[in-house]
């Protein structure tokens, strides 16, 4: 009996730290921008090469 009662109170401790480390989260600003990663997947990454492309034709005008 004596080991269940540990085991609450070491769930509730547990339970207790997660819910802190949700709160901290949350006031650091963690949670603050839920649309932008949602589509970063359609943007195009430009590489070094078309950079430079761009730089070079910007240039030229």
């Amino acid at each position: 009996m004596n080991m269940i009662f540990f085991l609450i109170g070491c769930s509730i401790l547990l339970a207790l730290i997660f819910l802190a480390a949700f709160f901290w989260a949350s006031k650091t600003g963690q949670h603050d921008d839920t649309y932008t990663p949602a589509i970063r997947i359609l943007f195009d990454d430009v590489t070094e090469l078309e950079k430079e492309s761009l730089k070079n034709d910007e240039d030229h005008l």
